[in-house]
This record gives structure tokens, sequence and C-alpha cells, in this order.
């Protein structure tokens, strides 16, 4: 199969410029040249691609731990009320017969987050440890997760518009917590190790798949 990598192209990560590397850089991952449209650095691989998106993985999976465990918000009614979870919002919201609205919470605020790390962590370990699998399906993964990451936002844009709309001093007030922010910091880091994530070393792995 030819490939770009097998030329020695690379595709600058900011016009899109492709263009040939020196002869002297050829075969490597991280060496760099300068685009000849923008004059950015350009090179095979993005550099500690895997490094890079383990370092923000690892810090989205810690924050995962918070955005479930704090509250997100708290609805105060007539100077009461009590702080609520992501996951005991989606079974208030049942509860109240809301049943599509808690089947968007919860695919939005814990399904699509906690894919977006076992999909991404599975990526990474499979590239690590040069597995066999079908480049085509892992490709479409990752395109699938980088697709979704902005729609993980839905719960924290539900929660601005009550917060808006639900201001009436001492008869009503919403309240954001801190799962809220811990939740944004999560969404915001797994959408920086998507990007910082080199989806071309999945196909590198055919390089192992064709050799003798």
């Amino acid at each position: 199969m030819s490939r770009g990598k097998t030329h020695n192209l690379a595709r600058c990560h900011h016009c899109g410029q492709v263009q040939s590397l020196p002869e002297d850089n050829a075969g490597g991952h991280h060496v760099h040249a300068q685009c000849v449209r923008c004059e950015s650095h350009v090179s095979l691989r993005i550099p500690q691609s895997i490094h890079k998106t383990w370092a923000l993985l690892i810090t989205a999976a810690i924050l995962f731990i918070p955005a479930n465990i704090y509250p997100v918000m708290t609805v105060v009614t007539f100077g009461s009320g009590e702080p609520a979870t992501i996951l005991s919002g989606v079974i208030q919201l049942i509860q109240a017969d809301m049943l599509p609205i808690a089947a968007l919470v919860f695919v939005a605020s814990i399904l699509v987050p906690l894919f977006k790390l076992v999909g991404m962590a599975f990526l990474l370990i499979a590239i690590q440890n040069q597995w066999s699998i079908n480049q085509k399906y892992a490709t479409l993964m990752y395109r699938f997760i980088h697709f979704i990451g902005r729609w993980s936002m839905l719960d924290l844009f539900m929660i601005s518009i009550l917060v808006t709309l639900v201001n009436m001093e001492s008869v009503a007030r919403i309240l954001t917590g801190p799962g809220a922010t811990s939740f944004g910091a999560l969404v915001v880091v797994t959408m920086f190790a998507a990007h910082t994530f080199d989806q071309r070393l999945i196909w590198d792995l055919l390089d192992k798949d064709t050799q003798p």
C-alpha cells in the first residue's frame, strides 16, 4: 500500500499543504521542516503524540471522578434545596416521567465521556503494543470520538439556560456546583486529547502487519 510516509510526504496541520521533507530526514517520525505555504512546522507525525494524549487522557480520567461525585447544580425553591449530581439528576428526571430528557442527560454526561476515555485508551494501547486491529474501524471510532466531543457540553448548556431563566431571588434559584466545573474541564481535556492524537499512527500498524 502506497502512503505519504513511504514517499516521505507530510501534510501541514495548519494549512493542509502536502510537501516532501528533506532527504536527510527520510524515515523519521519526529523530524521537522518548514511549510512552504504558511511557514509552520511540518513533520511526518505529530511529535510526542502518544505521550501528550496519554497525559491528557489520564487527566480526564481523574476529572471524571469529581464530575460524577460532586453536585452539578442545586435548585433552591423558597430558600431550601438539595444539591444534585449528574446521576441523581437523571434519577429525578425519570421519577418526574421525563424519560427522553433523562436519557439525553445520561448519554451526554456519562456514556459519552466514558466511551471517549475507553476508546482513546484502547487506541493508544493498541498502537503501543502493535496489535493487529482493523485500521478502518479503528479510524472510524476515532473520528466518532472526535465528532461527539462537542456534544458532551450539552448538560452544561442546559444548566446555563436554567440558571439564566430561573432567577427569581427568594422564590427560586439554580446554583452551579463543583461537579459542573469538573465536568466542563473533563470535556475540554478530552477534546484536547482527541486533537493531540495522530490518527495516522493507526495506519502505521500496517508496517508491522506487512513484515515477513
